[in-house]
């Protein structure tokens, strides 16, 4: 009877410091004491910018420096959502769902480009966006076949994302297998089907 009044007694114990632990790690989290070191680094990063909205798959808007700011990915062009008097075009609706996929809630990096202008006609800063982890978002679209490789302008990053295209279109990989898309100057274009 003693060794099982002891074992209970121990064990209750044992329980009641998990408890308190668990109590006080889910504060912790809460007030933002106990940080994983990945989140720290993520939030500590200079140049992350949160998004406001999605705008297509080459385009979002970002929360800069107390403002709203519309990003245009460099050397790279998705099919068309939202263009005045364009109608939506084969794989654009697939291609903004993939960057707001990709993308999620996590801040983005973005870094100009030296051989790019600053602003398009549009008034769009023009950057490479890039994932907390490093993935490169402008890329991952031409991968995957969201997106075309954009050659109408210098870039750095354009012998890369011209041998993204290629793989794409070897695997028919998105828009390559889905649609057809038509070749013009130096690049394609999304047809309207």
């Amino acid at each position: 009877m003693a060794r099982s009044l002891r074992y209970y007694k121990k064990h209750a114990v044992t329980t009641l410091i998990i408890l308190v632990l668990s109590l006080l790690i889910t504060i912790g989290k809460q007030q933002g004491w106990l940080q994983s070191a990945s989140e720290t680094a993520t939030q500590n990063q200079p140049g992350l910018y949160s998004i406001a909205h999605f705008t297509d798959g080459d385009t979002i808007a970002v929360n800069m420096n107390g403002h709203v700011e519309n990003i245009r990915f460099v050397g790279v062009d998705t099919p068309e959502t939202h263009k005045p008097n364009t109608p939506v075009q084969c794989y654009g609706p697939a291609a903004a769902a993939f960057t707001k996929n990709i993308i999620g809630k996590q801040s983005v990096r973005l870094v100009s480009d030296e051989l790019s202008t600053d602003r398009d006609r549009y008034n769009r800063l023009l950057r490479y966006v890039y994932l907390p982890d490093g993935t490169l978002v402008n890329e991952k679209l031409i991968q995957n076949g969201y997106g075309f490789y954009y050659p109408y302008f210098p870039f750095t990053k354009s012998i890369q994302f011209e041998a993204d295209q290629k793989v794409a279109m070897a695997a028919n990989k998105g828009l390559w297998g889905n649609c057809h898309p038509i070749a013009k100057g130096k690049g394609f274009v999304s047809n309207n089907q």
